[in-house]
């Protein structure tokens, strides 16, 4: 009978990581931003929209990822190094924007709708789709990748509760707790990225020594 196979992360590790990487504390500030001046009865829709569109797109871009990243030989490790680098550069913007200028609002887009404009890049974010690329690829069995599916899905869940209920949060919260979360996360995202760059060095040092 084969060893069980013993992984890195838990799977409450992993919905940590996808809550911090696809969760929905970064959801609710450009969410109410985004729709402010869209009517109730159009707004409504926008969160299932959201929702489900993400979905599709870090199931479908993940499992189409991990494939390719098995056809070109790509390592797990280097594709979590690539994750977690694309990770620490937004962590750093976001920890380093609090002390730039003030700057003015960008223009909306004529050709891109408030859907797409909160699918990509808020929840969809390329470090966690790489994460999600990395976690499918060293998974070894139906239990494991079902549990990381779930997870992902789980977060998909308190994606759209987030949206569903940001206008009501933002008129009982001011933006002070707000920025001071947003602080706190982007230095723990900093810290979790470069955890996770000394992990994969960690193991190829592990490898060499082990190395005959």
């Amino acid at each position: 009978m084969p060893a069980e196979h013993t992984y890195t992360l838990d799977l409450a590790k992993v919905f940590l990581f996808f809550f911090i990487m696809l969760g929905p504390l970064k959801i609710i500030g450009p969410y109410v931003a985004i729709t402010h001046a869209i009517p109730d009865a159009e707004r409504r829709s926008i969160p299932w929209k959201v929702a489900g569109i993400a979905t599709v797109a870090v199931l479908v871009g993940g499992l189409i990822g991990e494939r390719l990243m098995r056809k070109w030989n790509i390592t797990p490790g280097v594709m979590e190094l690539a994750g977690a680098v694309v990770f620490l550069l937004v962590a750093l913007r976001m920890v380093l924007a609090q002390y730039a200028e003030p700057m003015a609002p960008a223009p909306a887009q004529g050709h891109t709708t408030p859907v797409m404009r909160l699918v990509f890049p808020v929840v969809v974010t390329p470090y966690g789709v790489a994460t999600f690329i990395t976690l499918m690829a060293v998974s070894a069995d139906v239990s494991r990748t079902s549990g990381i599916v779930a997870m992902v899905l789980l977060v998909m869940v308190l994606n759209l509760l987030a949206m569903l209920f940001a206008h009501p949060i933002m008129r009982w919260v001011t933006p002070l707790p707000l920025q001071v979360l947003g602080a706190v996360l982007g230095i723990l995202q900093v810290a979790l990225a470069l955890q996770i760059i000394a992990g994969v060095f960690t193991s190829v040092s592990l490898l060499h020594t082990q190395a005959p």
